[in-house]
């Protein structure tokens, strides 16, 4: 899955299909309408035939109903060839602060409004879905603020117009990062419930808020006085620092800034799952990183608002709003 080989080896739908085939599939075609596993068919024209079966189509041996590669995965009902799509990951996945709908427009050779959709739908995929193990260990949690500056209005109408994002890193492991209304112990204890474990050690800068969030739990909390100008200090054989949550933010703002220039509050969730998963998968090359990103992409389905049918594993957006 390096750059070259994509460009190579996936140029046609064909090609591009077999290899998602295979990748999803490893122990044989998976049904999406029940389930079943190994027990599909290709369909094939028969000579002579005047009945038209399209490329890549599969039959269920078991519910009998039609299917391919694409359905229940990100990529459906989608007009863009598949190897533009293996491509379109392979550089997002790549792009170590992201790249912009404008930038894949110019290089797959697509609508703006195509790549960005696009872009969306692989954020969508690449979010941790599912019952997620609990964050262990030395675990450091800080907040910062995402959006435009308003001028000459005040510090408190600024901060109005920015979203706040609260993320909890691993020292040396994940990162899962939210947005909130506003950083309160009511918005942030959910999430300190469902994502960290009862004996993580938790850091924090000395920002009020964190004695009355973390107060009651087991683990214990240690406090980096940034107000002191104190960032890092040694205490009965631990560092006690908040610079791996800020390393993460600094990647975060330079996306935000230099790459994408604007993102909206109604999608900056997405941008945070996009920045997460590249983060808890920094340590392994990009074309590893490709393929685990390829492999989220069943079961989530991302349109357009207006569309009819949603469900549990679905979502909306408008094309009009970055």
């Amino acid at each position: 899955m390096k750059l070259k080989n994509i460009a190579d080896h996936f140029s046609s739908e064909e090609a591009a299909r077999k290899f998602l085939e295979k990748t999803l599939w490893p122990d044989g075609a998976i049904c999406p309408h029940c389930g079943v596993v190994g027990e599909s068919y290709r369909l094939e024209p028969k000579e002579g035939s005047k009945t038209h079966v399209r490329p890549g189509v599969w039959k269920c041996g078991g519910c009998r109903k039609q299917f391919t590669v694409r359905v229940g995965t990100i990529f459906e009902d989608s007009h863009v060839p598949l190897h533009k799509w293996l491509l379109a990951l392979h550089l997002i996945c790549a792009s170590k602060k992201g790249m912009s709908a404008h930038q894949l427009h110019r290089m797959l050779g697509v609508t703006y409004k195509t790549a960005w959709f696009m872009a969306h739908r692989i954020r969508h995929a690449m979010a941790e879905t599912g019952i997620l193990s609990k964050l262990v260990g030395t675990v450091e949690i800080d907040e910062t603020y995402v959006g435009g500056k308003v001028k000459g209005k005040g510090i408190m109408a600024a901060m109005d117009a920015k979203t706040p994002v609260v993320s909890l890193v691993e020292r040396n492991g994940r990162a899962r990062s939210f947005t909130v209304d506003h950083v309160t112990v009511k918005n942030l204890r959910p999430i300190i419930d469902e994502h960290l474990h009862e004996g993580a050690q938790v850091m924090t800068d000395d920002a009020t808020i964190y004695p009355f969030l973390l107060k009651g739990r087991e683990g214990s909390h240690d406090v980096v006085k940034h107000a002191k100008e104190e960032y890092v200090r040694r205490e009965e054989g631990k560092v006690i620092t908040t610079n791996s949550v800020e390393g993460f933010f600094s990647l975060l703002k330079r996306g935000i800034v230099g790459t994408f220039h604007h993102v909206s509050r109604q999608h900056l969730h997405r941008y945070l799952s996009e920045f997460d998963f590249r983060y808890n998968d920094r340590k392994i090359p990009d074309g590893e990183r490709t393929e685990h990103a390829i492999k989220r992409v069943v079961g989530k389905r991302l349109m357009f608002y207006g569309s009819d049918s949603e469900d549990e594993t679905s979502s909306s957006l408008s094309p009009s709003q970055a």
